[in-house]
């Protein structure tokens, strides 16, 4: 059982019981069989292959439908996958960014200068994809919360939980240990150690409305002296007051009195939102995650929640325009963050 953790990657093994199949020289090594991973982290599908001698590999790649199909080619993994491997022995493939629909089963095939040169290899490798949610259960007075995912993430990982966007506990129990609030307006979230940005989204535990952030982007790539808008709502009371911060602050400093934003910042909203920060003439030096705070009359919004990530790139594209969405990158590929 293995928890690999590398920058934002969290790929968790059901089993590590490695794979061979082949025969007149022919193989495919999976490292695993079964992979769970956190919807928007990335993952590696390791293997390695074998091949007669006297062969030369010409073509290597994975797929999930066909075998003819290079899923590198299909625009629904475009900007997702990266072939890690080479032609000589190790198939490493890389998913970023990783979306439900990406669960499937992976195998890999190569191909020779030979005749009957192609082999694949099988069963290939499974991929859970999922995400973290807040379970309540229990009566008025006795609620449990439990951080729920669809596949199990193994080796005893550490679960971090919010109350009010505060940093609370952590605990290698997917179950909250202290006493749930019975306040109407408290909320809470779950996420790993490691991987915080990846949480789940605020539950209200009594009834449906209570304090919680909401942001309509968790990431958001843009170019380099276009505008981008990043946006929230709050729920529950009307704000007094609200600003907008960078995580990587020792503590939170309203962007409106940082210089360096001077003259490129703007705040919209007001009272539940939406409130949307406006940042234009962007430049490389502004990639960070952008978290947004609030006070009411009783109440204080926590600043450890997890924000909006945003990535400034430099690289160019032939579309002149305010770029406010990841979307426009998917569809033409551009920007690359």
């Amino acid at each position: 059982m293995a928890l690999r953790q590398a920058g934002s990657m969290l790929v968790v093994f059901f089993w590590s019981v490695a794979v061979v199949l082949g025969q007149y020289g022919w193989s495919v090594t999976y490292t695993t069989q079964s992979i769970c991973a956190l919807k928007g982290s990335t993952v590696d599908l390791s293997c390695s292959f074998r091949y007669p001698r006297g062969h030369k590999v010409t073509s290597t790649f994975w797929f999930t439908k066909w075998e003819t199909e290079d899923i590198g080619r299909d625009p629904e993994y475009a900007g997702h996958v990266e072939y890690h491997g080479d032609k000589e022995k190790d198939c490493t493939l890389r998913i970023t960014d990783l979306r439900e629909r990406d669960s499937s089963t992976y195998r890999f095939r190569l191909l020779t200068d030979q005749e009957g040169g192609t082999y694949t290899g099988s069963p290939g490798v499974t991929l859970s994809v999922t995400g973290l949610q807040v379970k309540v259960t229990g009566g008025h007075q006795d609620k449990t919360l439990t951080c729920i995912t669809t596949c199990t993430l193994t080796d005893n990982p550490t679960y971090i939980w919010y109350k009010n966007g505060q940093h609370l506990d952590e605990s290698t129990s997917p179950q909250y240990k202290d006493p749930v609030s019975s306040n109407y307006e408290d909320s809470y979230s779950c996420a790993v150690k490691g991987h915080e940005e990846l949480h789940s989204p605020a539950v209200c535990v009594q009834g449906q409305s209570c304090n919680r952030v909401t942001y309509t982007k968790r990431r958001i790539c843009v170019l380099k002296g276009s505008t981008v808008d990043i946006s929230c709502t709050v729920g529950y009371y009307s704000t007094t007051s609200t600003f907008w911060f960078r995580s990587d602050k020792s503590t939170p400093e309203d962007l409106t009195r940082d210089q360096g934003y001077a003259g490129r910042v703007k705040y919209t909203g007001k009272y539940r939102g939406p409130f949307t920060l406006r940042i234009t003439d962007l430049r490389e030096e502004d990639s960070a995650e952008y978290r947004f705070t609030f006070k009411t009359y009783n109440f204080e919004w926590g600043h450890s929640f997890p924000g909006t990530t945003l990535s400034v790139t430099g690289n160019t594209t032939l579309y002149d325009t305010t770029v406010y969405h990841i979307e426009l990158q998917e569809k033409i590929h551009e920007p690359s963050c």
